[in-house]
């Protein structure tokens, strides 16, 4: 058994052995000295020793060595992620600058898109292709500075922050560090503020000589290559976003979602199940109906869910002996999906591809069912010769009824309604608008839990309305029908419990009230966003791919967009702009031409 000095000497050849800089040697020996000086029971010794340890154990100058071959690189990234064409190309610009310059130093990357979509997969993709230690941090809710610098070594239980400690676990200086959840931290709290500490951490200039509070000497981060994630940049303190790469990842339209449930989410659902492939399909058609009516996402999390639920469903029927419908299909109907090259097609996104799977196309769906009994259907893990085919009409019976319908037009068929739409930090929304006259004042009332910058597009919107009253017939001079001196309006946005807030719904009011007072019903096949102006400018906003993709996912096939925002449409996937109109207005006189039936005529020229 070794005695307190033989593990001191072990500790100083292990300090010799790890190539220490000479500012940390330095801070080694000296603490080295106080130690074998001290008791074993002196309260400070484990403190020492444990200080020492950890010097011994950082990675000062161990390092992995990148694997610089583009192409493997490329067909990695291309078999884990299917699209997500803007990371892919800034990790291969980062390999290709690396062939050329060995002490390029890592990027920072933020990764900004709603749940689900794969911000968080991605980043161990990318430290598979280039061959690196893979490390992630949680933010979520980090409201100690500590957490991020580290305690100072004052007194006993203080230990190094997250940053240092996940080098340690890595085991080399170059490890990809995934930062997630960066837009939860608690700032500003009175333990100190953890977002300002990460500044000095995502600071190419500053991280080669980061300074851990318990460490007290610098330590290069420069090599370490750092992958934020975040849902929304609102909340994210603008010294820190400058810091970093931002990436915006949007969600995925019908199309896509089912691609990526064939290609990885039914397998792994299946295998996590412990049904075997070929025992259990979902066709193309089923999978489309769970997208379209049980989840309304940006990502595929919700799916996933609901996939395994029929899972489970099909796994409990099946062990109760219960009969279960199946249908099998023809051999010439059968296809494969999932493989790794369906997932290199750039532009589209998500996540991870799968082993291949056997589904039915669409038309397969519609075969006859035929009733599968306990007695003649082997169970699952016995290979089960026929298939158990679920079809769409099988969906209520394993999930509920429907949770959400596409009755869109139903909703616009009278006037003082109109369709607009919002983004959120989970993906774009539809967002409707409502409206109603009554004899009164002219008060007007907004209600559904809205912001002050939606309450003053509303007020933008009346006030536009009353100057150009003349122009479009309507009464507001005070006359013996005036529509808005003599009436109190109310304007509601529906889902009163969702908070609203953003410039983007000005169109939408404007349109919501000229259709109250024409009493003409705005087109059913038209959602519109854009921020108006008094000099009746249409001005631009944000969020468009994630808002036209919200539309398309709903059925909604015509969108009214800012001018402006044309440099934005470049981001969405050629076959949903082919699929749709997108109608692009400068001024408020056009968006009313393309948003009621046959225009809205004016006495004179605007």
């Amino acid at each position: 058994m070794k005695n307190d000095a033989d593990e001191i000497e072990e500790l100083e050849q292990r300090l010799k052995e790890g190539n220490l800089p000479d500012v940390a040697m330095k801070a080694a020996e000296k603490e080295l000295k106080r130690l074998r000086k001290m008791p074993p029971v002196h309260p400070e010794h484990a403190m020492i020793r444990n200080y020492l340890e950890l010097m011994a154990e950082l990675p000062w100058s161990r390092a992995s060595r990148d694997h610089l071959d583009i192409a493997k690189a490329r067909q990695q990234l291309d078999a884990d992620h299917y699209g997500l064409a803007k990371t892919k190309k800034r990790v291969l610009e980062y390999l290709a600058v690396r062939k050329l310059k060995s002490s390029l130093r890592g990027p920072i990357l933020c990764l900004v898109g709603p749940p689900g979509v794969g911000k968080t997969s991605v980043a161990r993709s990318i430290a598979t292709s280039i061959g690196r230690q893979f490390h992630r941090i949680s933010l979520g809710g980090v409201s100690d500075e500590a957490d991020i610098r580290g305690h100072r070594r004052t007194y006993i239980g203080s230990m190094p922050g997250r940053v240092i400690s996940g080098v340690r676990a890595a085991g080399v200086n170059n490890p990809v560090f995934l930062l997630d959840e960066v837009d939860k931290m608690t700032t500003a709290t009175i333990r100190g503020d953890p977002a300002a500490a990460l500044l000095e951490v995502l600071d190419s200039e500053q991280n080669h000589t980061f300074t851990d509070h318990y460490l007290t000497v610098p330590f290069d981060l420069s090599q370490v290559l750092f992958v934020a994630t975040a849902n929304t940049t609102a909340s994210i303190p603008s010294a820190l976003k400058d810091r970093m790469e931002v990436i915006r990842i949007s969600g995925y339209n019908v199309d896509e979602k089912v691609r990526i449930a064939e290609g990885h989410l039914i397998p792994k659902q299946l295998k996590e199940h412990g049904i075997g492939q070929g025992h259990l399909v979902l066709p193309s058609s089923t999978v489309t109906t769970m997208v379209s009516h049980y989840t309304r996402e940006a990502g595929v999390r919700s799916l996933e869910r609901k996939i395994g639920a029929v899972c489970r469903a099909v796994a409990l029927q099946l062990a109760e002996g219960k009969p279960v419908a199946a249908a099998v299909p023809p051999p010439a109907a059968t296809k494969t999906v999932g493989e790794p090259s369906s997932y290199a097609s750039p532009g589209k996104g998500s996540r991870h591809s799968g082993p291949g799977m056997s589904v039915v196309d669409s038309a397969v769906g519609n075969t006859a069912l035929a009733s599968v009994q306990p007695s003649s259907s082997p169970s699952i893990d016995e290979g089960a010769t026929q298939p158990l085919v679920v079809t769409a009409d099988m969906l209520e019976d394993l999930l509920g009824p429907w949770e959400y319908e596409r009755n869109l037009k139903e909703q616009l068929v009278v006037p003082g309604v109109a369709m607009g739409l919002a983004w959120t930090m989970h993906g774009g929304e539809l967002l409707f608008v409502e409206a109603i006259g009554m004899p009164g004042t002219g008060n007007i009332s907004v209600t559904g839990n809205l912001g002050d910058v939606m309450k003053e597009s509303a007020k933008l919107a009346i006030s536009w309305i009353r100057a150009h009253a003349d122009l479009y017939e309507i009464p507001a001079r005070g006359d013996a029908k005036d529509l808005i001196g003599e009436r109190d309006i109310h304007i509601h946005f529906p889902a009163g419990g969702i908070g609203k807030d953003g410039p983007s719904a000005g169109i939408t009011i404007l349109m919501t009230l000229l259709s109250l007072f024409s009493g003409r019903c705005v087109r059913s096949d038209t959602a519109m966003t854009g921020e108006i102006a008094l000099r009746g400018k249409v001005l631009p906003v944000g969020g468009i791919k994630e808002k036209v993709l919200a539309a398309h996912t709903a059925g909604v096939r015509r969108v009214i967009l800012p001018a402006q925002n044309k440099r934005d449409v470049h981001e969405i996937a050629d076959e949903i702009k082919k699929s749709m109109q997108l109608v692009f207005v400068d001024t408020i006189h056009d968006a009313l031409q393309h948003a009621f039936e046959g225009g809205f005529s004016t006495t004179s020229k605007l």
